[in-house]
C-alpha cells in the first residue's frame, strides 16, 4: 500500500544522501547542459515548433536535415575583455545546445525557419497523405 503513494522513497544512506546533495547543488545536468526547450504544436496542415533558445544570435543556430532527422545546433562562444588600471578581468561564457527529431512524416522541402527574440520557430508542414482508392478483386 505504501508504494501507491505519491511520495518518494527514502533511503537512508550515505550514497544517496551525496547523489541527492550533488542533484541538489548543481540541478539535473543532463536536462540543463544538452537539450533546450521545445513546444510543438498542431496547426492541422503543419506542426509549429517553438525552441527557446536566448542570448544566441543567428548566425550561430544550425539546422541540418540528414534523412528523416532534424538537427538543432547552437554554440555561443564570447569572451571580454576590461582593463582598469593594473587590473584585467576577463570573462568568457560557452554554450553549446543540440537537440534531434525524428520528421518523418513532414514534408522536408518546405520546412521554413525564424528566429525573433531568442525563440527558433520552425514551421514543418505535413505530408499529404494519399488514401488508396478501393477496388474490388474478381476470384478466377
Amino acid at each position: 500500500m505504501l508504494n501507491l503513494m505519491p511520495f518518494s522513497h527514502r533511503e537512508d544512506n550515505l550514497f544517496n544522501y551525496l547523489d541527492n546533495l550533488e542533484k541538489n547543488f548543481f540541478g539535473d545536468m543532463d536536462q540543463n547542459l544538452s537539450q533546450f526547450r521545445t513546444d510543438i504544436l498542431d496547426d492541422g496542415d503543419h506542426y509549429t515548433m517553438k525552441a527557446d533558445l536566448p542570448g544566441f544570435a543567428k548566425e550561430d543556430i544550425h539546422i541540418d536535415l540528414n534523412d528523416n532527422t532534424l538537427t538543432i545546433h547552437a554554440e555561443h562562444n564570447e569572451e571580454n575583455e576590461t582593463k582598469q588600471d593594473n587590473y584585467v578581468r576577463r570573462e568568457r561564457r560557452y554554450g553549446s545546445f543540440s537537440r534531434s527529431f525524428d520528421v518523418t512524416n513532414i514534408n522536408t522541402s518546405d520546412i521554413d525557419a525564424s528566429y525573433t527574440n531568442g525563440v527558433l520557430e520552425l514551421k514543418l508542414p505535413k505530408l499529404e497523405v494519399t488514401v488508396p482508392e478501393p477496388r474490388k478483386i474478381e476470384v478466377k
